[in-house]
């Protein structure tokens, strides 16, 4: 969507606000032994408290309130039956709807005892995409995104997982400009404008440059034994700093 007035910026702040806090206390309460069924309906009972609807379920019929993979799990994981280990690499990805709104964030973190290699794959996926996001505004071309993107990535050791976009938001989950692609493709004449709603969701790999759908139908994993982390934020552009509405 393209921003029309007030009302939208507060509309995707508010929704913003209520999909960040839902990862919050989700990876607050996180615990070796507990069930991804579990923590999600941690998450199902956040969004329910503030009026909020899961987005993946209401517009595809997810089975689930949130996505959680698990390590060699990229994205899309249902919660089920798994179990929570310790030292386990896990990623949350909560998108909702309120009052007509759409916002779209997602946070990969390691469980301890920590391996060093996971924590900085973390991190380092999180300073790509603010980087990323810090350089947008109004006249930028939207293959600026996937440049960076490789960019970063291949200077910090990693690969991008090219199948996995960034995309608009806004009054659906998925909506103009699709497939903004994660690396830099010369044929992609589009411009970022003042107003539009956009995800950046980087996913950095150690191993792997592509995700392969399961046999669930839904659960994006690696062809390989590589890592994959990722980090999303919805963001509001402007002729200046991008707004993230996705914090809390």
């Amino acid at each position: 969507m393209t921003i029309g007035s007030q009302n939208d910026v507060d509309g995707l702040k508010e929704i913003g606000k209520i999909v960040a806090m839902t990862i919050r206390e989700m990876k607050r309460s996180v615990r070796p032994g507990m069930t991804t069924r579990e923590l999600d309906a941690i998450g199902g009972q956040i969004l329910d408290q503030h009026g909020a609807v899961s987005a993946p379920r209401s517009t595809y019929r997810f089975p689930g309130h949130t996505c959680i993979s698990v390590n060699h799990e990229v994205a899309h994981g249902i919660p089920g039956d798994r179990k929570i280990q310790p030292g386990d690499l896990i990623n949350i990805d909560v998108s909702a709807e309120l009052g007509g709104y759409f916002a779209d964030a997602g946070h990969s973190f390691p469980m301890a005892p920590y391996d060093p290699a996971l924590t900085r794959l973390c991190q380092y996926a999180h300073d790509t995409m603010m980087k990323v996001i810090a350089s947008l505004r109004h006249g930028v071309r939207l293959n600026e995104i996937g440049r960076m993107i490789q960019f970063e990535a291949q200077k910090g050791g990693y690969n991008v997982i090219k199948n996995l976009c960034s995309h608009g938001i806004g009054r659906a989950l998925h909506e103009a400009p699709q497939e903004i692609l994660p690396y830099y493709n010369k044929h992609d004449k589009r411009v970022l404008k003042e107003g539009m709603v956009i995800t950046i969701e980087p996913f950095l790999s150690t191993g792997a440059g592509y995700a392969v759908e399961r046999q669930d139908g839904w659960t994006m994993g690696v062809p390989d034994n590589s890592f994959v982390a990722q980090h999303e934020h919805t963001i509001i552009i402007t002729k200046h700093q991008p707004v993230i509405v996705t914090v809390a």
